[in-house]
């Protein structure tokens, strides 16, 4: 099978099972996604939409969390990992945010990734959750299922490289859809330590099976 080939099996797969698809994260505006999203990193979903009801209820927008200290925003965050660097560039991205783009998160990537704490895959994740932009943001589940099923090759040794040749072989519609198809199924089915090939819908087409 070609690399070509696989790509289609996989992607007819997810466009008839899973249409619909978003992130796991939970929010209320922009300003949010980008909070949750930049404390996501090296954190699971699960702890963080455990952490951001109380948060929100008390910086509900970039003004309010503008207006205080990091140490107030330590506070919330104290359970998920690097809380006292995480808390810090949230206050400095919220006063950002304020004083640049009257506290609407900019839709640009570069001034995205000009906000402190935001990364490349940050930046992507917002642009295609809250924008409709076809980005492909590359995290670690993304990156390990993409070399499982062959859908990159060995040269793509760095997220950015993974992120290219994704976005070369999948069509452009599908791109927001298809960042949470790979995570969602090297979150729950090709999993790190121990993937579950034995349910995986793919296993008769992956390089890397094992049954």
């Amino acid at each position: 099978m070609t690399r070509r080939e696989r790509y289609e099996r996989i992607l007819v797969y997810f466009r008839q099972e899973m249409p619909e698809v978003e992130t796991e994260l939970e929010y209320g505006n922009v300003f949010q996604l980008l909070v949750a999203v930049i404390l996501s990193a090296q954190c699971t979903d699960k702890r963080i939409n455990q952490v951001t009801p109380e948060l929100f209820r008390r910086f509900p927008d970039a003004q309010s969390m503008a207006a205080v200290e990091a140490d107030e925003v330590l506070e919330y965050i104290k359970s998920v990992s690097y809380p006292n660097s995480k808390a810090d560039h949230l206050v400095k991205m919220s006063r950002m945010v304020v004083e640049r783009y009257q506290g609407e998160i900019p839709s640009d990537m570069n001034q995205l990734l000009d906000l402190p704490g935001v990364g490349r895959k940050t930046a992507n994740v917002v642009q295609s959750v809250a924008f409709g932009k076809s980005t492909m943001a590359v995290d670690t589940h993304v990156f390990r299922v993409s070399h499982r099923l062959g859908l990159v090759t060995e040269k793509a040794d760095t997220p950015y490289k993974v992120e290219r040749q994704l976005v070369k072989n999948i069509p452009a519609e599908d791109i927001p859809r298809a960042h949470h198809w790979l995570l969602l199924h090297g979150r729950y089915v090709c999993t790190s330590r121990k993937p579950h090939c034995e349910r995986c819908p793919f296993s008769d087409v992956c390089p890397s099976a094992v049954l």
